[in-house]
C-alpha cells in the first residue's frame, strides 16, 4: 500500500553555514561599525544582540537573507523574545524542529475534511498517510503545499 511521511525538518549544517555568512555580512556592512552587535547559534537556538531594537531588525533581515540563500524556510524560526541585558538588546530565535502534535492533529483534520481516499496517522513527530492509491497520495500533498500551514513541510519516505 502507498504511504508517505509528513515531516518538518531543517538541516542543521546549512543552518550554520547561514549563520556564518549573517555574521560575515555584519563583519562588512559600514552601519554596524564601531556597533556591538552579533548573531550566535546554540544547538537549536539562534540569538542576535544589538545596541539599539532597529539594529536587532537589520539583523533579522540579514538572517533571513542567509536562510532564503541557502534555501532554509524561514518559518522553522519561533520568536522566544527578547530581552535587555546591559547596554544590549537580545532575541532569542528558536528553531523548529518536527511536528507538535497539536500541528500534527490539524493536519490529519485537514487530511480528513478534505474527503480524499487516504488514512492519516500522527506516529511521533511526523504524520504518516497511507492510501490505495499513488495519485491520492500526490492530491494530499498538494493540498497541504496550497495550505497556509505555519511551518514548513518536507514529504518523505515515498513508498510504492
Amino acid at each position: 500500500m502507498p504511504s508517505f511521511d509528513i515531516v518538518s525538518e531543517i538541516d542543521m549544517h546549512e543552518v550554520t553555514n547561514a549563520v556564518d555568512q549573517a555574521k560575515r555580512e555584519l563583519g562588512n556592512r559600514w552601519d554596524f561599525k564601531n556597533v556591538e552587535a552579533d548573531i550566535e547559534l546554540d544547538d537549536q537556538t539562534i540569538t542576535i544582540s544589538a545596541e539599539q531594537e532597529f539594529q536587532l531588525e537589520q539583523l533579522m533581515d540579514m538572517l533571513r537573507m542567509a536562510f532564503a540563500k541557502r534555501n532554509i524556510d524561514t518559518r522553522a524560526i519561533d520568536d522566544d523574545g527578547e530581552s535587555k541585558a546591559g547596554k544590549l538588546v537580545k532575541k532569542h530565535l528558536k528553531l523548529r524542529q518536527g511536528i507538535e502534535t497539536d500541528q500534527g492533529k490539524k493536519i490529519v483534520k485537514m487530511i480528513k475534511d478534505a474527503k480524499m481516499k487516504v488514512q492519516a496517522s500522527i506516529q511521533g513527530d511526523k504524520v504518516r498517510v497511507t492510501g490505495k492509491k499513488r495519485d491520492d497520495l500526490q492530491e494530499v500533498i498538494a493540498m497541504l503545499r496550497d495550505s497556509d500551514l505555519e511551518l514548513p513541510l518536507q514529504f518523505n519516505n515515498f513508498r510504492d
